[in-house]
């Protein structure tokens, strides 16, 4: 019912709405154009669900990433940029990819954010005033966090002030001249965002397609993991999770449709915090064609219910279908209990807290265990020993979310040296630890517009 509310809510969102659908610096904004004037509308705009939640978050990381493979015969049917970037290689993508589709929810948070300076907040209509504000932060930051994450190399303390970063619009005018903020400017501006959206957002949203406070909290705590900060990274984990700490329990919780069926969970399910989809740019892991590495596969239990919630097998090899759309082929990525029970683990067992770091672990995946069969609960002799297992799960918790790129990032910034290979008609092709290519490509046409430097 919510859902349906909330798409009559988008009949309110005119002009403004369809320019955001245009090419990122083609757009002209014009504010004689723009017909939203009620909070009503601004709301609207913000519930504009396909710009902002439905296939919106980056893909190209996914892609990128190494929990999937390519069987011979579908590398040999793919086209020559596809095989390209399965092999790391940068290609000149253009208008229709990652950057345009998280920047078009930028647009909109910018817009709304401008239209709002124009009504008083008052007694009357403080609470929608404050979720809107609210809202248009929240989703401005979250989005710029992707971004950063992506496009950007990982937050490094000693060089965040000289590497390059992404693109900070706070304006709606497109034809304001576009520089690479750095990286430390790019999480100050994401931080800010998400904590002033944390004090104006309710606790708990309408719906989980909108922000709510327990979500910034957890976008706060995801923020500081990424940055190494790991004393406030388990500050508002524990934020958040005073708020909402619900865990589905695999053997019965409602969130669950059938463990063996293709589509395992239901969409908006009591575990997720705030909802959002990956954008189909890059689909080399796209369920079709992409096998789950069998090594990851074969690290399940046979108690562990995510074995069967979260794959099926295919001629031989597991398929992933454990997303939380509700759909065998649509990847959720937005925020949901699992990760912030997951980021209050990593942050505890980083600073030596290793008791209540694997009670975390072993709540959630008592939670994944088989009813009847006895659950040992994983312990740990030292932080070293914690947080190995805790990222082990962290991997395979939050597979396909569009996580994996930016967390082998941070591991390598702490001395992991991870290679990860693909062995492509019997030769291993690997990426070593701190490459270029890590810093996503920018697509060609930003490049040739704004001038600014490639990765």
């Amino acid at each position: 019912m919510m859902k349906n509310k909330l798409l009559l809510l988008l009949t309110g969102v005119l002009a403004v709405s369809l320019v955001s659908c245009k090419k990122y610096l083609d757009v002209k904004s014009d504010a004689k154009l723009v017909t939203p004037q009620s909070l009503q509308d601004i709301q609207a705009l913000l519930d504009d669900y396909p710009t902002m939640n439905t296939k919106t978050t980056p893909s190209l990381p996914e892609s990128s990433a190494d929990d999937y493979f390519w069987l011979p015969a579908t590398y040999n049917s793919q086209s020559a940029i596809s095989q390209g970037l399965y092999r790391w290689q940068p290609f000149d993508s253009r208008f229709g990819n990652d950057w345009n589709y998280t920047y078009q929810a930028v647009f909109n948070c910018n817009i709304g954010l401008e239209l709002l300076e124009k009504i008083e907040r008052t007694n009357v209509n403080a609470t929608a005033w404050d979720n809107v504000k609210g809202s248009a932060l929240f989703f401005r930051a979250y989005y710029y966090l992707l971004l950063t994450a992506n496009y950007a190399r990982v937050y490094n303390e000693a060089t965040a002030d000289a590497d390059p970063g992404i693109i900070l619009r706070t304006a709606s005018d497109f034809n304001l001249p576009g520089k690479r903020a750095s990286v430390r400017e790019c999480y100050n501006r994401v931080l800010q965002d998400a904590q002033q959206a944390a004090g104006l957002l309710p606790d708990v949203p309408a719906h989980v397609m909108r922000p709510s406070r327990a979500a910034a909290c957890a976008l706060l705590s995801r923020a500081y993991l990424y940055m190494g900060r790991y004393d406030l990274g388990l500050q508002w984990a524990n934020e958040s999770l005073k708020i909402n700490s619900k865990l589905m329990d695999y053997n019965s919780d409602p969130g669950v449709i059938n463990l063996t069926a293709n589509v395992t969970f239901r969409k908006f399910n009591g575990e997720t915090l705030f909802y959002t989809e990956m954008a189909p740019s890059f689909t080399l892991h796209a369920t079709s064609r992409a096998r789950i590495d069998t090594v990851l596969y074969a690290s399940y239990q046979s108690a562990d219910l995510r074995r069967t919630a979260f794959f099926r097998m295919v001629s031989g090899y597991p398929q992933y279908k454990g997303s939380y759309a509700e759909s065998a082929s649509v990847f959720f990525t937005g925020i949901a209990n699992d990760e912030v029970y997951l980021n209050r683990a990593e942050c505890n067992a980083f600073l030596g807290n290793v008791a209540p770091a694997m009670d975390d672990l072993n709540l959630l995946l008592k939670s994944r265990w088989k009813k009847g069969t006895v659950f040992v609960p994983l312990t740990a002799a030292d932080r070293a020993e914690a947080l190995k297992k805790i990222r082990t799960e962290r991997r395979k918790e939050l597979l396909m979310r569009g996580m994996r790129w930016i967390d082998l990032k941070r591991y390598n910034r702490e001395g992991e040296n991870l290679v990860i290979s693909r062995n492509i008609r019997g030769k291993l092709v690997s990426l070593q630890p701190n490459a270029a290519y890590y810093a996503l490509p920018i697509p060609v046409d930003i490049i040739e517009q704004t001038g600014i430097a490639q990765n």
